[in-house]
């Protein structure tokens, strides 16, 4: 049930809004089965073998793991563009070895990795990494507990058990609540919040002989109500339910329920619909089918520029095919080899071998990638970008799109492969992330120039920075800057991006922290520009552009109380994934064009644009002309990749635009000079 419930939701089915709970009764029946196995294994001969128990492990979970990860690297060097073949094999290696997770976890809060349109086809090891860390915690602290019995001269080591399964359990959950409310992405992943839904099932293990003792009059009932938990938290829970935290707890304990009752609610329990023949059938195939579809559904997702709900469902059903195959000549003939099953050095020796495979597959496709990075011309001699075109306002677009270029710089390839195309605010850590209210607050240009500009908000004020350095050098000016992802300056409670019912708490600190500064330092200009439109209404609890029009014109009116002039950039749209598009369409760019009415319906421009109509000493510039040039919006543009992912505009582009910069400060009074390099 848990697979179908994980293989129907990754195809896309509206109706399981919540499938991926599936893994979470995943993690109960392995915590089950691995303690109950372990508990067997004290009763028969008072300890366990940690190299056979890894043994096991080994010989049951590495092979068919590592057929799909090769197989996978293969499939990603055919039918995935070439942008994504560094990171998917530094996945490949990192699922090799069962620590994926973690990498997941700090690419989830990564704000630049955000940009990144791919799913990784291994993602799905997250949960397989969670269970393998799980392993390796477990036995130990069971071998402490035998170690302590026999210290306490207990005969009846199951007590000191349970007081490790909750200093396990308790602490994780625990964590697993805070954690989801201040980083639900990352806690997605981690395992500290995740162990204690393994304990849970472990816990039932060690209760196993009382609840196959339990009244049918009660185990029926329970059994159901379990299934029935499962079933609710797939149909109610959504994307936007913080997860795992408490809400984990309904499917969690649904699977515990059904698996206490199992054996004394017999016939009568929910094994009357789960043992029948095609839900054991399925379960037979569930290992192999859990890691055969994902990397299906994503490798077939980026050959055919997504899937519909029609198309994902068959791709998920043909994933049956190797499932079965790796079932049938991998996964049982080594499980139940008897040489094998008889010498834990061969097995440990066995899953070594595999693991090292799986690592080669991850390398030889970063390697690849490499190659063809490498391969690619990394300058042009021609790449004015954007100072091909007339600064004079109010130009018409210069015809349509150019459909190729014989270089592009940066290479769309190379923006994957490290070359992130960003600000040096990243390199020098100026640019505060999701997590955090720190300000950080840094000086460009010239320290003690004579005018002083501040550039404030969120990445998409950031982006420009480039441009203003050009121009800082050029003008003689100490240029600040303070900029937090998805954060943008106002004094209205904003909002998180990827939850906007919920506060982003850290932004407000930091926009408190933002202003006192603007309000001491009092620089001569302040510029500022943002992707969000909306913030909270105390009034109606919700989020409004109204609010975010108040919260911003505060902060203006804040800043010119002291002399500081304010300068509003316009927010600019994107194309979506212009980094892939651009790859894979080098002799047809139009492909990736798009329409230029995109901007004015942009709602933070048009929030923007309502603001400054009520904050008449506010200034407004845009340079949307100056990065659609054409009758529709390019992704590459005088030899130069506009965008580096999102909306957002690369480093490279942007420094181009410097001279279109320099006309529109000087227009609303900055003064702003652009001097041609010679």
């Amino acid at each position: 049930m848990a697979v179908g419930l994980v293989l129907l939701y990754h195809a896309g089915l509206p109706f399981l809004p919540g499938g991926f709970v599936g893994v979470d009764v995943f993690f109960v029946i392995s915590g089950f089965l691995i303690t109950g196995q372990l508990v067997n294994e004290i009763d028969r001969t008072g300890r366990i073998s940690l190299p056979g128990f890894y043994a096991r492990r080994a010989k049951r979970i590495l092979p068919a793991a590592t057929v799909v990860l090769a197989a996978t690297a293969v499939a990603v060097r055919l039918f995935v563009p070439r942008g994504q073949w560094q990171e998917t094999g530094g996945d490949i290696a990192a699922a090799a070895i069962y620590v994926v997770n973690w990498r997941f976890a700090d690419r989830a809060v990564d704000y630049l990795a955000a940009d990144n349109e791919f799913t990784s086809p291994v993602q799905h090891f997250w949960s397989l990494a969670v269970e393998e860390q799980f392993y390796l915690l477990w036995p130990l602290l069971i071998i402490i507990a035998i170690f302590a019995a026999r210290r306490l001269r207990r005969t009846n080591v199951r007590p000191v058990l349970w007081i490790g399964l909750a200093v396990l359990a308790v602490p994780s959950f625990a964590w697993s609540i805070l954690e989801t409310a201040n980083s639900p992405e990352r806690a997605f992943f981690v395992s500290t919040t995740r162990l204690w839904e393994l304990a849970v099932g472990a816990g039932i293990a060690l209760a196993a002989t009382r609840v196959a003792r339990m009244p049918r009059a009660l185990a029926v009932p329970l059994g159901w109500l379990g299934l029935a938990a499962i079933v609710a938290a797939a149909l109610l829970v959504t994307k936007q339910t913080a997860w795992p935290g408490y809400a984990a707890a309904l499917p969690t304990l649904g699977a515990a329920a059904v698996i206490a009752a199992g054996v004394a609610a017999g016939s009568r329990g929910p094994v009357l619909v789960l043992g029948t023949r095609p839900f054991r059938w399925v379960g037979d195939l569930s290992y192999s089918l859990y890691l055969w579809h994902w990397p299906m559904l994503i490798v077939a997702s980026a050959y055919w520029d997504g899937l519909s709900v029609k198309r994902g469902l068959v791709v998920a059903l043909a994933s049956v095919v190797p499932a079965w195959i790796t079932f049938r000549l991998v996964e049982n003939p080594l499980r139940y080899s008897r040489a094998i099953s008889k010498s834990p050095r061969l097995a440990l020796s066995l899953g070594g071998n595999f693991t090292l495979a799986g690592i080669c597959a991850g390398l030889a496709l970063v390697l690849t990638a490499a190659w063809a990075a490498n391969a690619q011309p990394t300058r042009s001699q021609y790449a004015p970008g954007a100072a091909l075109l007339s600064t004079s306002p109010g130009t018409a677009p210069i015809g349509p799109v150019p459909e190729r270029f014989d270089v592009i710089t940066p290479d769309p390839l190379q923006i994957r492969q490290g070359f992130m195309d960003v600000p040096v605010t990243n390199r020098d850590k100026c640019f505060q992330q999701v997590v955090g209210s720190e300000l950080l607050w840094c000086t460009y240009g010239n320290p003690t120039g004579a005018t002083t500009v501040a550039l404030v908000g969120d990445s998409k004020m950031d982006q420009w920075l480039p441009a203003f350095q050009v121009l800082a050098e050029q003008n003689d000016w100490k240029l600040v800057i303070a900029a937090k992802a998805s954060c943008p300056f106002t004094s209205a409670p904003a909002l998180r991006a990827d939850d906007p019912t919920k506060l982003y708490t850290d932004c407000i600190e930091w926009n408190k922290a933002l202003l006192r500064r603007l309000t001491e330092e009092r620089p001569d200009y302040v510029v500022t520009s943002q992707g969000a439109a909306r913030a909270l209404d105390a009034a109606s609890g919700k989020g409004t552009v109204e609010a975010m029009v108040a919260g911003v014109r505060s902060s203006w009116k804040a800043l010119d109380a002291v002399g500081s002039k304010v300068v509003v950039l316009a927010n600019n749209p994107g194309p979506g994934p212009a980094v892939t598009c651009a790859d894979k369409n080098r002799n047809h760019l139009s492909a990736c064009a798009f329409d230029r009415k995109r901007h004015d319906q942009d709602p933070a421009y048009v929030m923007q644009r309502k603001a400054v109509a009520g904050a008449p000493k506010v200034k407004m510039i845009d340079l949307f002309d100056a990065i659609c040039p054409t009758e529709k919006c390019p992704v590459v543009f005088g030899n130069v990749l506009i965008y580096r992912g999102g909306s957002h505009i690369g480093a490279a582009y942007v420094k181009t635009t410097a001279p279109h910069l320099a006309r529109a400060l000087s227009d609303v009074g900055v003064p702003a000079r652009f001097f041609p390099s010679k």
